[in-house]
């Protein structure tokens, strides 16, 4: 167990679990588990839980070796985003964690990323999100930015649903950090990338669901928290830096267009409003007339019920 802080919590010893996953992408989580060493410890504890979703790399006799206090979970295949995750949150909970922390392996924490526990002194928030930077020279637009400016170019402060088209944003992406999200507040969604998670959600809604493997899975269990009653928080003190996909190719990519194409459906009829679902099938429609294969294929899928992994990943997930 390595201590962790808390900033503004109560004093009361809490477990945090951290959870991360690593496929194939051993340099990523060496550079995510020295800067998770590296936080400011206090009265908690922090329980490290690396899964490793069947990884070809040797990741799991690297981190072994190099990371010792870390429990690791060496899974057979790839489970993807949610499955891995899963492994990690189920063995938490097996484990008396009082919070589960999903956090991507490609990034890097601030010493004080855990003082996003405070905000749980209202009993009513269920999932809190950090501040998150991309990391310096992995923004979208590197040439927009000086050098005093990369590294503070936002990824996520806060998450935005447009209900009319069934997309998903981050608040404040590509903006330089002015100070003009400081504020702590409600949020429609935390990204997964850095999601904080009150025991009792998981008790009351379950884990990620493994319809979605990769994508969206964050907004869905999001969705469902505040659906249960949870208040969704993002927490502007507690900062991490965000390598931004760098092993799954990012938007537009093949694997992003068939998972994100499936999986908007996926929510979509979930949760959307009626209107915004005629929508989508008219959308569906266009992508089944189209070109683009891997769209095709997701709408084809989502029709005939084919969830889960259906689409084979050529690089590792992040």
């Amino acid at each position: 167990m390595v201590p962790v802080i808390a900033e503004g919590a109560a004093l009361v010893m809490k477990k945090v679990a951290l959870v991360i996953v690593n496929w194939n992408g051993i340099e990523d989580t060496r550079r995510c588990l020295a800067s998770v060493r590296a936080m400011r410890p206090d009265g908690n504890t922090l329980e490290i839980i690396v899964v490793d979703n069947g990884s070809t790399d040797n990741s799991v006799a690297c981190i072994a070796k190099e990371f010792p206090e870390v429990r690791l979970l060496a899974l057979d295949t790839n489970l993807g985003f949610t499955g891995g995750n899963n492994a990690g949150i189920k063995y938490a909970m097996l484990n008396n964690a009082d919070y589960v922390w999903l956090l991507n392996n490609d990034t890097l924490v601030d010493q004080r990323a855990l003082s996003i526990l405070g905000v749980f002194e209202d009993p009513n928030v269920g999932i809190a999100g950090s501040k998150i930077f991309f990391a310096a020279g992995h923004e979208y637009h590197k040439k927009r930015y000086s050098a005093s400016q990369k590294g503070k170019v936002f990824w996520y402060a806060g998450g935005l649903v447009d209900w009319d088209n069934m997309y998903a944003s981050h608040r404040g992406v590509d903006e330089v950090d002015k100070g003009q999200y400081e504020t702590v507040e409600q949020t429609t969604f935390v990204t997964g990338c850095s999601m904080m998670i009150r025991r009792n959600v998981i008790e009351k809604i379950g884990v990620l669901d493994d319809a979605y493997y990769l994508y969206l899975e964050d907004l869905d269990f999001c969705l469902r928290a505040r659906n249960a009653g949870f208040l969704l928080m993002y927490y502007p003190r507690s900062i991490v830096w965000h390598v931004n996909a760098g092993s799954s190719g990012g938007a537009g990519n093949p694997l992003h267009d068939y998972y994100i194409t499936r999986n908007r459906l996926l929510v979509g009829f979930r949760f959307a409003p009626t209107r915004t679902k005629f929508a989508l099938i008219r959308e569906a429609v266009r992508f089944l007339r189209g070109n683009n294969p891997e769209k095709k294929q997701a709408v084809t899928d989502f029709l005939t019920g084919r969830l889960g992994r259906q689409y084979e990943p050529k690089k590792a997930i992040t």
